[in-house]
């Protein structure tokens, strides 16, 4: 079962995301900022971050940059959800080693397809059943 990190500092974003990954029968942590998310992407070997870039400490560009720059998590995918919604900050996001940049407000379904695009594609060795 893939393992999926939601780090957001809006309370009411992680619920609903908590919810609609774990319905979704994805093993689900949070981190709350960016100190959070660099500690347990350290410590466990989540498949995809859902990753929101405006933080209070370390933003997340700054986190997906420590993913891409740590070689034993090379594999693991990560979409920006993200209100900064304008070119320059998507175009900031894919040089940071964004696999896709999602702006706020998303469609939660569209949001899921991607997620299930994604990690199909890290580990067509397991075939996923829609």
């Amino acid at each position: 079962m893939p393992a999926i990190l939601i780090v957001d500092d809006e309370p009411n974003i992680v619920m609903s995301l908590e919810f609609l990954m774990r319905k979704n029968g994805y093993q689900v942590g949070i981190a709350r900022n960016g100190t959070e998310a660099l500690a347990a992407i350290d410590q466990t070997p989540y498949d995809l971050v859902l990753l929101d870039v405006m933080m209070p400490d370390v933003d997340g560009y700054q986190v997906c940059r420590a993913i891409r720059d740590n070689a034993a998590r090379a594999a693991t995918k990560v979409i920006f959800l993200s209100a900064k919604s304008q070119p320059a900050d998507v175009q900031l996001g894919y040089a940071a080693g964004a696999d896709l940049y999602i702006p706020k407000p998303f469609s939660t379904r569209q949001l899921m397809e991607k997620v299930r695009e994604l990690l199909s594609t890290a580990d067509s060795a397991s075939p996923h059943v829609a």
